[in-house]
């Protein structure tokens, strides 16, 4: 019997987070576990998604938030089950990354909590705090990071 029976993963529409989904799947896959895709937002009025993808071009994923979730964990389901996942589940979630798939994975009794890695050697990122990095600190289960930015 494999050792895990559900993995989580957060995705937020970017091509770097839909690669972990699909090491998630992969993972899923092999180990016959069910997948909880998440997607954590903040709801913005159309004069906020304007304004961030004006001002942010292809980083606008980062705030459109409310509508697009929905968009964006059908579009991660495709790949999941694209990538040999079966039994797949989405989740959106008003709140911030670490706290809504910290969250999740607690819900759903995770025993993999999958992240990317997108932005762990960025300024930002070292400023800002990592996802990963602070995912790994608060989750109660496994976490694999995976690397996204190839």
């Amino acid at each position: 019997m494999s050792s895990y029976q559900r993995v989580v993963v957060g995705t937020d529409g970017s091509q770097p987070s839909l690669r972990a989904v699909r090491r998630a799947a992969e993972v899923a896959h092999d180990s016959s576990a069910k997948l909880v895709i998440v997607c954590a937002y903040y709801p913005s009025s159309e004069r906020e998604v304007e304004q961030a993808k004006d001002e942010l071009g292809d980083e606008a994923f980062q705030v459109i938030g409310s509508a697009p979730a929905e968009q964006t964990l059908l579009e991660a389901a495709d790949e999941a089950r694209g990538a040999g996942a079966s039994d797949v589940d989405t989740v959106a979630v008003v709140g911030a990354p670490v706290t809504s798939l910290v969250e999740a994975a607690e819900s759903a009794k995770a025993d993999l909590l999958v992240v990317g890695s997108r932005g762990l050697n960025t300024l930002k990122g070292r400023l800002l705090g990592s996802v990963p990095s602070d995912v790994s600190r608060r989750a109660d289960c496994d976490v694999l990071v995976v690397r996204t930015a190839r």
